[in-house]
């Protein structure tokens, strides 16, 4: 464990600083903040450099931001003097102290980076803001700092995957929650927002020291480490939720390709996503939920979301299911992925022996593409069994909502629940009304009266775009949590002139579609 009196003050020092991710891309502006995205640091200097000089004489001594970025953020050793002037309490002997940094001759050379983080929870309140606030995220040198590949133990700090989960991750309160491959802690600190307990396991010791380092950081108690693969390390628990950002890239088993601990488990193909969804359910409590993320073969003919479909209909455990693919990779593009992932660029030595590597390995199991999404597994709480399966794919860009996609992943689910005790009498009987981020696109042909095409359009959740008959339009139209939707079919059947039980018997699977996506709700 760190020492959690030097941690509070280092906490203090940051906070004191106004080290904010914030003031951080305030202090290099866009331009140079995109271009650390990309692993370009030349233009973050340049910039911190510029608003050094321009400081220079004025205050108590270097800007307190602009000196964390380059140190904390970046990576970069800056001089000894400048870090004690702004880390107050802690210094530079307290960084090396906590492993973060060596001094070496006047200067702080970083061992670790600690950046700021911001976050949203969330709420599935209607029109209820989430808290927001932010996180000090410590984790290894990135490949730029290093200025080459990372080494196989390399702790991961907060990447574009684990942001997603975190966003998908549900809102709704829990008392326990396990947190499987934690790495740097990211996934158990926004579990803890809403969760009593959380216990945090990874197979890597430095990776739990991190987690550990993280929760004293940002002052967060309740949140327990353990070492070991899976569901070892809590076999016999159960658990209200189970998170996981998985060690899932596909590598191939063989001399000269690098095992990173951080994205690889040493499974074969997918192996390790198809251990989880069929092992999970053992540690959900009934009506537990579980979120991770996860790569999956097509392999000939087979499509890779029939594959996920077969791994959860082996779980022993019964599991409802909502899987949903994001995207789809041939075996070219997922190699140079990973290889570049890992530090090689194009160009470089090795880069062309790691390619070839991956495609030998995706040739021998007859691989075709491999596909990334979102996996929701809940065990079943019915006694008939699995009530929600769905297997789709969703690739249409999606709108940052506040707090993320987990407020619409929870209200799906209660959408699910209700809809499962409702037959279709209950249903017609119901009233609904149309969800405020729903609009209507009309397309005609020239000089045409009628549309030719009608759409639907959700500005939130996973922005989906349906295209409804004028039936299901004039429905949706005229849910506004009045008439019963039973009432509504028969005026439009009246109004069109059709058969009312038939036009029922088309539109309310449909309606059933509808409020479970959340274009509907029920009043």
């Amino acid at each position: 464990m760190p020492d959690p009196v030097l941690v509070g003050r280092l906490r203090a020092d940051l906070a004191d600083a106004g080290y904010t991710a914030g003031a951080v891309r305030d202090a290099w502006g866009p331009l140079a903040d995109e271009a650390v995205g990309h692993g370009l640091h030349g233009p973050a200097l340049r910039a911190l450099a510029a608003r050094a000089g321009s400081s220079e004489g004025v205050g108590a001594g270097p800007d307190a931001v602009g000196v964390l970025a380059r140190l904390l953020f970046l990576g970069v050793p800056t001089a000894q003097a400048s870090v004690d002037r702004v880390l107050v309490h802690t210094g530079s002997e307290g960084l090396a102290a906590l492993g973060l940094a060596e001094v070496r001759g006047g200067e702080v050379v970083p061992l670790a980076l600690v950046r700021p983080q911001d976050f949203d929870d969330g709420d599935v309140t209607a029109g209820a803001p989430g808290r927001s606030g932010q996180w000090w995220i410590a984790s290894d040198l990135d490949e730029a700092a290093l200025g080459g590949a990372l080494p196989v133990g390399h702790v991961l700090g907060v990447g574009g995957a684990s942001l997603t989960l975190a966003g998908l991750q549900l809102p709704t309160p829990a008392e326990r929650v396990l947190d499987v491959g934690t790495g740097c802690g990211i996934q158990a600190l926004r579990a803890r927002r809403v969760a009593d307990r959380v216990v945090a396991t990874d197979v890597s010791p430095r990776a739990l020291a991190f987690t550990r380092l993280n929760a004293l950081l940002n002052d967060v108690d309740g949140i327990e480490t353990r070492l070991g693969s899976l569901f070892d390390p809590v076999r016999g628990e159960a658990f209200d939720r189970v998170v996981s950002n998985p060690p899932f890239v596909i590598t191939p088993r063989v001399a000269g390709v690098p095992a990173y601990e951080y994205r690889d488990a040493g499974f074969a193909g997918d192996d390790l996503v198809a251990a989880f969804v069929t092992g999970v359910g053992g540690v959900l409590a009934p009506g537990g939920v579980a979120q991770l993320l996860g790569n999956w073969e097509y392999r000939g003919d087979h499509d890779g979301l029939d594959r996920v479909r077969e791994w959860v209909d082996a779980s022993p455990v019964p599991l409802d299911a909502w899987i949903i693919e994001r995207e789809l990779l041939d075996p070219l593009a997922y190699a140079e992925l990973w290889v570049r992932d890992g530090g090689t660029a194009p160009g470089t030595p090795g880069y062309g022996a790691l390619v070839a590597a991956w495609l030998t390995d995706f040739a021998a199991r007859g691989v075709t593409g491999v596909g990334f999404g979102y996996l929701l597994l809940r065990r079943s709480v019915s006694d008939d069994g699995p009530t929600l399966r769905r297997f789709e794919r969703l690739t249409q860009p999606i709108g940052e909502a506040q707090g993320g996609l987990g407020v619409h992943l929870a209200r799906a689910l209660e959408a699910s629940d209700v809809l499962a005790r409702l037959d279709d009498d209950a249903l017609a009987a119901a009233v609904l009304v149309v969800a405020g981020d729903v609009t209507e696109a009309r397309h005609h042909l020239p000089g045409a009266e009628a549309p030719s095409v009608i759409e639907l359009r959700q500005g939130g959740g996973f922005a989906r775009t349906i295209e409804v008959d004028p039936a299901l339009a004039a429905l949706v139209g005229a849910c506004d949590g009045d008439l019963p939707v039973g009432v509504l079919i028969d005026a439009i059947a009246q109004l069109l002139e059709v058969d009312a039980t038939a036009l029922r018997s088309d539109l309310l699977p449909r309606v059933r579609e509808l409020v479970f996506t959340g274009f509907l709700g029920v009043a």
